[in-house]
């Protein structure tokens, strides 16, 4: 059985590095609620201005406001209300984010928090109720006390219209919200939002780069670039930056770290072989640098977030074999569609086709470690989650290519070896052995 090659698709991906402004946006909480406390400003300057317009038009026209008047009364009620209402909300809000955040790290993963953090809903709902409360605050320092209709000055007909407008997206966005984060506390969406995201890494890596081979060692006389930045976790790398560097200096670049590993000062980067070597800050600026992994380019961390439930779950704070069996499932799938494509080395080339830069990945040994190792050291004594181990191993084992099989092999040894250690009676061993695709359906 030979390894099967991707259909291409029309057109070929290009690589969108990943920005930090962009991410640092993404995970920020405070910027949304600033444009729209800024919008809400803005806003009640201008219905104040059409109010006073208002006002002025009915004044020339009748000679006083007495009809105005009246309606002002029940409207500055309204507007009370609602300005001491939205901060309660505000408060409801933020404390079932509060209680989300906990409760996904406690029972899930810490690594799974980014979806909440990220999540449009959320700031979405926090920003509207954030600006309606402002927003009514300013329409009441606005208010014209003057009870003479000749004399008015503003009456907050249009301001009322609007604050009850921004009452009403508010409950809108509200419900949307609730029904968003009770959706993220349940651990079959986690997962699933998990799954998808890492096929979506898979396919945009498989598509992006233009070949596949296997490891390509730098020549001895090669030199080797060590980082000068900031420490963190490699994020992402700008990939045409660096094939632009390599040819400017007629090198080809060896990237050292895979994304995901931490790397500090002092860190080889890359290895340059060829040409002469660039200097380590241009290398340094081409790298995106923070302090947790993204599933931008990370192949391995869609595996990670999956590992990371299941052995909490199997934790025996929680004792939940039921949602590792569905991290399996997860990890099952990802490992059937990896199971044909090629591993190696990606190799990126200039226009004129020379390679420039190579870049390393997890390879088959790798991904198959991470995705059972410590589940199946944590899950030796739970027989669904052995016996859906045992399913997932036996499928895959049918599906692989023959060069591929001593991992999963190994992996089904090593299954058999923990049972037996956790499981005295040989008809439990047996059974807690026995392939079952729900565990224990």
């Amino acid at each position: 059985m030979t390894d099967r090659q991707p259909t291409k698709p029309p057109g070929r991906l290009r690589h969108r590095p990943l920005s930090p402004l962009r991410e640092h946006l993404r995970e920020s909480f405070w910027v949304a609620p600033l444009v729209t406390c800024v919008g809400a400003v803005l806003l009640a300057l201008g219905t104040s201005w059409i109010d006073s317009e208002v006002v002025k038009e009915e004044i020339s026209q009748t000679g006083s406001a007495e009809g105005l008047l009246s309606f002002a009364s029940g409207a500055k009620a309204v507007v009370s209300t609602v300005s001491s209402a939205m901060l309660t909300f505000i408060g409801v809000v933020f404390s079932i984010s509060l209680v989300a955040l906990q409760m996904a790290a406690s029972q899930m993963s810490p690594r799974v928090l980014r979806l909440y953090v990220r999540s449009r809903i959320t700031k979405a709902t926090f920003s509207t109720c954030l600006a309606t409360f402002l927003f009514t605050l300013l329409v009441q320092l606005g208010y014209d006390d003057t009870t003479d209709p000749t004399k008015v000055t503003t009456v907050p007909v249009v301001s009322t219209l609007v604050a009850i407008l921004l009452v009403l997206l508010s409950l809108g966005l509200f419900v949307l919200y609730v029904q968003s984060t009770m959706r993220l506390l349940r651990v079959p969406h986690v997962i699933d939002r998990v799954t998808r995201e890492s096929v979506g890494v898979l396919t945009t890596y498989r598509w992006m780069a233009p070949e596949t081979g296997p490891r390509l060692d730098p020549p001895s006389d090669a030199v080797t670039l060590l980082h000068q930045g900031d420490s963190g976790v490699l994020r992402d790398v700008s990939l045409g930056r660096l094939v632009r560097i390599a040819r400017r200096h007629g090198a080809v670049l060896h990237l050292v770290p895979r994304i995901g590993d931490f790397i500090a000062p002092g860190t080889p980067t890359v290895v340059v072989s060829g040409g002469t070597a660039p200097r380590p800050r241009r290398i340094a600026g081409a790298l995106n640098i923070g302090v947790d992994r993204t599933m931008h380019q990370d192949l391995s961390f869609g595996f990670r977030q999956l590992v990371d439930i299941a052995i909490r779950a199997l934790s025996p704070a929680v004792n939940d074999p039921t949602t590792a069996v569905q991290a399996v499932d997860r990890i099952h799938q990802l490992l059937a569609l990896l199971a044909g494509y090629p591993f190696g080395e990606l190799r990126y080339r200039d226009k004129e086709g020379a390679v420039r830069l190579v870049q390393p990945i997890p390879d088959w040994q790798c991904t198959v470690d991470l995705a059972f190792t410590e589940i199946r050291i944590c899950g030796a004594g739970q027989p669904q989650v052995t016996r859906r181990l045992a399913a997932a191993l036996d499928d895959l084992l049918r599906i692989t290519p023959d060069g591929r099989r001593p991992p999963l092999l190994a992996q089904r040894a090593l299954l058999e070896r923990a049972v037996a250690q956790h499981v005295a009676d040989a008809d439990d061993r047996g059974f807690a052995l026995t392939p079952d695709r729900q565990g224990i359906g």
